[in-house]
């Protein structure tokens, strides 16, 4: 069949030399003696890491997995066989029983494509990938390729051909609390459903830890799941922190870490499908992980945790955990808790917020927490807070729900009461401690206003002021004073007492102050 072929080409071509000086004033050509036959290129490239058995497919530039194509001029469809060349990294696309014809010398524009729809060659498919791409062969199915509206000369008739899809490859590198990812599912997700294309996509595990896969042109939106790494019995999740736009005939190699965490971004490089080159540089850190199963943000830097004040903005119920100290200088922060107050779990694990400086109406962390809320294991270091309409606090406003093993060091001012750790209590604060400035004569250590069904336990303070409670309204009250140059150590056995249940304890640390550890 390749040698038939290879001889018509050449008499078709003979034929244009041989007519060229007689017609030279004449670009007509006869009608039905020159069938159009073009060499197709454009896909060469070296696509899954040499370590893996090629794909003998489009997507790996092999046109040696490709048949047919459908090639138009005009109006005009036609099924076009492929001969691959040697080395299979171009082709000769000809009809040998209903081909189009030249009909002069002039340039003429064709489109071509594959594959084809089966029940209507004349139309371009759509493209629509797999959902499962974790075979070589369905991920190689998957491949859209096209040549639209190129202008073919006659005397080099040649289309060069572009992939339909994206290509995305996923390496993976093992990062802290994590020794190895092998074993590892990797699946793209947030996808577009056009065209009936599934929103997620098990990859193709290409060689070593490159995991591969193709997606329509679509723009995955920031904060998204984009990537999911399943190891080890979790899931870990990377989301971009801008909009993901994964455009035809592109290659986006993301090099992720797999931390005990979460995912985080080492790296990512844009460019061409055939060498992923081009644009690259350092990603940018969304600073924290989400588990849609715990609806848990796992915040490890400032952007982060303001990643997730704005997520409770739409569900006060979702969870934070810190695994990082927190520097909140130069930030906006907007206090947590609406009308109907925060329900999750504020968990700080033991770490620091710093940065809280700044005047406004409300400038707690939290305003209101309901009965279902608990903020715990939380330090807030050298706070600088005046609250220029109302009333204001450390932690939060309005407590309804529990306070566990928090403290506040710093500055507190306002333009009427203040709290060192809430302004106003109606739940149960355990083992709590301030250490700062309070405004005089209108301040308690720990809360300004406690109400009957309020407790505060196991909790201390050394300020200005001398009550630990400024009004207390029937409630039960168990607070001390710490005095000017006196050891917090009795302080520190005082809570821990209180602290029985809880994963975190208080010790003595450099400066004298408490801080927290996790039980041993």
């Amino acid at each position: 069949m390749k040698t038939r072929f290879f001889a018509l080409a050449a008499l078709a071509l003979s034929l244009a030399a041989c007519t060229q000086d007689e017609q030279a004033d004449d670009n007509r050509l006869p009608e039905g003696e020159f069938p159009v036959v073009i060499r197709a290129t454009g896909l060469s490239v070296e696509a899954t890491p040499q370590a893996a058995p090629s794909t003998r497919a489009t997507v790996d530039g092999d046109w040696q997995g490709v048949q047919t194509v459908a090639l138009k001029m005009g109006d005009a469809v036609k099924e076009y066989t492929v001969t691959a060349s040697t080395d299979s990294k171009s082709a000769m696309l000809s009809s040998e029983n209903n081909p189009h014809y030249w009909t002069s010398r002039d340039p003429i524009t064709v489109s071509a494509w594959w594959p084809l729809d089966d029940t209507d060659i004349t139309r371009m498919p759509a493209v629509k990938v797999a959902e499962d791409q974790s075979t070589q062969e369905a991920f190689a199915a998957s491949d859209f390729i096209a040549a639209i509206d190129q202008t073919v000369e006659f005397d080099e008739p040649k289309l060069t051909f572009t992939h339909r899809t994206a290509r995305i490859t996923v390496a993976l590198k093992p990062g802290t609390g994590i020794t190895s990812v092998a074993g590892a599912t990797v699946s793209l997700m947030s996808l577009s459903a056009d065209n009936e294309n599934p929103t997620a996509i098990q990859t193709y595990h290409a060689s070593g830890n490159s995991y591969e896969a193709l997606t329509a042109p679509q723009t995955v939106a920031k904060g998204e799941p984009f990537i999911r790494v399943e190891l080890g019995g979790g899931n870990f999740y990377f989301r971009p922190q801008n909009d993901v736009v994964l455009e035809a005939g592109n290659r986006y190699k993301y090099t992720v870490k797999v931390n005990a965490t979460g995912l985080t971004l080492a790296g990512c490089e844009i460019g061409k499908w055939d060498d992923g080159g081009g644009e690259s540089g350092a990603a940018e850190d969304l600073g924290y992980n989400y588990d849609t199963t715990t609806k848990t943000y796992t915040v490890y830097n400032a952007d982060g945790l303001m990643a997730w004040n704005e997520a409770t903005r739409k569900d006060l119920s979702i969870n934070c955990t810190l695994t990082a100290d927190i520097d909140l200088t130069g930030k906006e922060w907007t206090r947590i808790g609406g009308w109907s107050g925060y329900s999750g779990v504020f968990n700080g694990q033991g770490h620091r917020i710093t940065g809280l400086n700044f005047s406004a109406a409300s400038t707690e962390l939290f305003g209101l927490l309901n009965v279902r809320g608990v903020i715990k294991n939380l330090q807030l270091i050298d706070v600088n807070l005046y609250g220029n309409s109302g009333g204001t606090a450390g932690i939060v406003s309005q407590n309804n729900g529990q306070i566990i093993a928090c403290s506040v060091t710093g500055k507190i001012d306002a333009y009427s009461g203040v709290g060192g750790i809430a302004l106003i209590n109606l739940g149960s604060i355990t083992a709590c401690w301030f250490d700062g400035t309070l405004k005089e004569n209108v301040s308690g250590g720990i809360v300004y206003s406690n109400y009957s069904n309020g407790s505060i336990s196991a909790c201390y303070w050394r300020a200005n002021i001398d009550n630990g409670v400024y009004i207390n309204q029937d409630g039960m009250v168990d607070a001390t004073k710490v005095n000017d140059g006196a050891s917090w150590q009795p302080a520190v056995d005082g809570m821990n007492a209180a602290l029985t249940g809880n994963d975190y304890q208080w010790v003595l640390g450099p400066d004298d102050l408490p801080v927290l550890q996790k039980k041993q």
